[in-house]
């Protein structure tokens, strides 16, 4: 399987709490939900319907998933919806006990497992295994060399500090555009891949 990061992310690279106040306050961060002036169905919700339908698996971090897993059931009905209620689910967490998996067809990776597990995902034939949110675990991810395509939206804003998914290890990546589409709100949806090297 392919291993697909999609964010949402602002132009100073932040991409914590893009859906609600509440989703995710560490540090202070005061701006959830930072996303909804600038998402429309075509090309942003069409980003992510692409990124869906190609899935064969989704990847969380503890947080994440528990925000999906608080979100999606109920919206059971939608097609987008019931597709991401039926299809395998992974989260890494060291905390959440088997009687927490509450959301379908979820599997729990531990933590001091989780780069080892990805790896053996990574190597599985079949669709794509796709990452939203989890900056934590997409950090990981990009630092062990385990992404394969890294999807994003950037929005044009600024947000002044919050979580990212980037590695500050000083390591060089360099990665080449696939593609690009700009919706009317100025969001630039962006593809990229590792470049090949030689």
């Amino acid at each position: 399987m392919r291993i697909v990061i999609s964010e949402f992310i602002s132009l100073d690279g932040v991409v914590q709490a893009p859906g609600g106040p509440e989703e995710d306050t560490d540090g202070g961060f005061a701006h959830g939900g930072w996303t909804h002036p600038f998402f429309d169905p075509e090309v942003v919700g069409g980003a992510f319907d692409d990124a869906l339908s190609k899935a064969e698996a989704l990847l969380f971090g503890r947080r994440t998933w528990q925000t999906m897993a608080g979100a999606w059931p109920e919206r059971a009905g939608d097609p987008f919806a019931d597709k991401m209620n039926a299809i395998a689910k992974y989260v890494v967490s060291d905390t959440l006990g088997d009687d927490e998996l509450t959301w379908e067809n979820t599997t729990r990776i531990s933590g001091d497992e989780a780069v080892a597990r990805i790896r053996e995902l990574r190597e599985t034939e079949g669709g794509d295994l796709v990452v939203m949110g989890s900056p934590t675990l997409v950090r990981t991810l990009l630092q062990e060399g385990l992404v394969d395509e890294l999807r994003l939206m950037v929005m044009p804003v600024l947000l002044g500090g919050g979580k990212t998914i980037f590695p500050d290890s000083g390591k060089l990546n360099t990665l080449e555009l696939v593609s690009t589409v700009i919706s009317s709100a100025g969001v630039h949806v962006c593809t990229y891949r590792p470049a090949t090297q030689g």
